[in-house]
């Protein structure tokens, strides 16, 4: 009789250990351990070394570092009806363990999906144009209503970047030739720029030589240095108009 207790008591404290062994969880600093108790919530728990009562209750791992999560490429339809493809890539976190949990299935999935769509969405009230020249605007504008969107479901959207804008040949070729006629355009206006300001300068000096007719004298020997000391087998010799006006006026 005494040995069968024995042998009983021996088997109790046995399932005890097990059942201790079985309950001891050791969760890591980044992690959280969302607790059910027969089915209910109850409570988060963690980091460090905790205990579930086996059968009564369970436990779900939460990761609580910083997701990276890159959006496939998705067509997106401009507002000036320009197909192009468009990928991202996705930076969030879990900050409420219990609603990323208990508010929504697979919170990974579903936020990949609802960053998807809403890449689509943003991108398509926009132009060409405002895509590849404003990029930081249009991140942030996905970034805020990502996370107001998963808010509910205990999740934090850190950051938002568009990674790559894939375009068509015939719309490359379009916007290279857009870009030398916008080239051709500034060399033109600079070029009529400097047309007016050597005329202005013409005017300028001319009004000058005008008040001293010895200053005309002098720049016209000046001219005949420069052409003298060319290289030529031909001599321009420029003769005033005023001279000539005069000899013209003695002949008649």
């Amino acid at each position: 009789m005494f040995y069968s207790f024995n042998i009983a008591l021996s088997v109790i404290i046995i399932i005890l250990m097990l059942v201790i062994l079985n309950g001891i969880k050791i969760l890591r600093e980044y992690q959280r351990g969302v607790i059910f108790t027969l089915g209910r919530f109850s409570s988060v728990k963690g980091p460090g070394l905790i205990f579930v009562i086996p059968v009564v209750q369970q436990m779900v791992r939460v990761d609580l570092r910083v997701v990276t999560m890159d959006v496939p490429s998705q067509d997106v339809i401009s507002r000036d009806n320009v197909s192009v493809k468009v990928n991202a890539v996705l930076y969030f976190r879990v900050v409420a363990p219990e609603k990323a949990i208990i508010q929504v299935e697979r919170y990974l999935e579903a936020t990949s999906q609802l960053a998807q769509t809403t890449l689509r969405a943003v991108l398509g009230k926009h132009e060409l144009d405002e895509m590849l020249s404003e990029r930081e605007k249009l991140n942030l504008d996905i970034q805020q209503i990502l996370d107001a969107q998963t808010d509910s479901w205990g999740i934090k959207v850190t950051n938002v970047e568009i990674k790559h804008i894939d375009l068509n040949e015939s719309m490359v070729r379009a916007i290279a030739r857009q870009a030398e006629a916008e080239r051709e355009r500034r060399a033109k206006v600079i070029h009529a720029e400097g047309e007016k300001q050597a005329a202005q300068a013409l005017m300028e000096a001319a009004e000058i030589l005008a008040t001293q007719p010895s200053a005309m004298q002098l720049r016209y020997l000046q001219t005949l240095t420069q052409v003298a000391g060319d290289k030529s087998s031909t001599l321009v010799f420029p003769i005033p108009v005023d001279l000539l006006s005069s000899l013209m006026g003695k002949k008649g």
